[in-house]
């Protein structure tokens, strides 16, 4: 069953993302930056909905208190990275809009990499470290100061369930130059989303907001062990299961 609905929700996807990517590209040289952003913010919620309709997949957000209430205030997220589904769910979950970080090369994925170009998001040759990091301080200090809030996953790629990656530093360094709060978001998708998998199971994926940390006076890595502590002990306690239990003495 599991694989039915796995197959009829990449049909579901695949029929839908055409016609919005299509209507995206076309639409855009005539539309606002924020109207855009909403034709694909509703596509995604689609796909969220799809996921929930055809898969089973729901989610349970718990911290909402802890995002800034500010129109204009800034905040960079950075969330843990287990599976597609949190990119397509982050967007529809926060009440500011948002702007991704992420390498050029989706850019070429036929349909839905050509409507990611005409959003106002940060895209980076990684090749290219120095000047991709400018960049990213560059055009994430304009989106955060028109309310956008700049979202990075800081182990870079998505990690199976029970595992932590490589936390890099270039959330925080985008924060401290800035002067953006962080805001450390834990994410159980890999429960019914497993990365790189096929099959998808039913469930609840489990998003758990952090209280904001001040990035000011900080130094970026010592920031990101802070950021990459709460997310990891967060983890441990949402999806318990998924970790081996500490030695006993």
């Amino acid at each position: 069953m599991n694989l039915i609905r796995s197959v009829l929700h990449l049909l579901f996807m695949a029929v839908t993302v055409v016609p919005w990517a299509l209507a995206v590209v076309v639409a855009s040289p005539f539309l606002s930056r924020q109207r855009v952003y909403a034709m694909c913010v509703g596509w995604l919620n689609t796909a969220v909905w799809g996921g929930k309709v055809i898969l089973g997949i729901r989610n349970h957000v718990i911290g909402y208190e802890n995002l800034p209430v500010d129109s204009q205030a800034p905040a960079v997220l950075l969330v843990k990275h287990q599976s597609t589904w949190e990119t397509f769910c982050m967007p529809g979950l926060m009440p500011h809009p948002l702007a991704y970080v992420f390498k050029k090369e989706l850019l070429y994925v036929p349909f839905f990499g050509w409507a990611m170009g005409r959003l106002d998001m940060i895209h980076i040759d990684r090749s290219k470290r120095a000047q991709a990091f400018n960049r990213v301080v560059a055009q994430g200090r304009r989106l955060l100061s028109q309310g956008t809030w700049v979202i990075m996953f800081p182990e870079g790629t998505r990690i199976d369930r029970g595992q932590k990656g490589h936390y890099k530093s270039g959330g925080t360094r985008l924060a401290i130059a800035t002067g953006a709060p962080v805001i450390p978001v834990a994410v159980t998708s890999a429960k019914c989303w497993p990365r790189k998998a096929f099959i998808k199971r039913p469930g609840t994926v489990e998003f758990s907001i952090g209280k904001p940390i001040p990035s000011a006076g900080r130094e970026p890595d010592e920031l990101m062990r802070e950021v990459e502590a709460w997310i990891e002990a967060e983890m441990r306690r949402l999806d318990p299961s998924a970790y081996p239990a500490p030695a006993q003495a």
